[in-house]
């Protein structure tokens, strides 16, 4: 594994264990060149997973890019980096059970919006903003409304 911080290959796990939702392997390295230490993450892959963009075009389903997605919409927000692995990883299980190995842009942002939406009202007003392309006020009245209907704000 290559060290983030001063790109050695030289490091070594020094603590393995399995995540809260038992979907991955946490490993705690450091680096032997740096000292510095880092996590990294083993989950399985049952299948090559792609996405259809709307243009129709297909990418390669990238975690990492849905992860950053995810932070970006709890940005500054009471929201734990391991609430934020667990949304990912739902949403990837539910992309697996999906059916077809290449899924829709639209099914995935629609599963991420579910899973902000049981968490954070704020984050999932923002993810949609974006995912639903929000032009003016009234757009995020309607968002806001649909949070209201159903009860209570979500709790942290």
């Amino acid at each position: 594994m290559r060290c983030p911080h001063c790109n050695s290959l030289n490091t070594q796990v020094k603590d393995s264990r399995p995540t809260e939702d038992e979907t991955a392997i946490r490993r705690r390295r450091v680096c032997l060149d740096c000292s510095r230490r880092f996590t990294t993450f083993e989950r399985v892959q049952l299948k090559e997973l792609g996405v259809l963009k709307r243009s129709g075009k297909r990418i390669p389903f990238d975690r990492n890019k849905l992860e950053r997605s995810v932070e970006i919409a709890v940005r500054k927000r009471p929201v734990s980096p391991e609430q934020i692995d667990e949304i990912v990883s739902s949403v990837v299980r539910r992309m697996e059970g999906f059916g077809e190995s290449d899924v829709p842009s639209s099914v995935i942002g629609g599963y991420v919006m579910e899973e902000l939406k049981a968490v954070d009202d704020v984050a999932y007003v923002r993810f949609a903003s974006v995912y639903k392309d929000f032009r003016e006020a009234r757009d995020f009245e309607a968002a806001l409304a649909e949070i209201a209907d159903r009860g209570p704000p979500a709790k942290p």
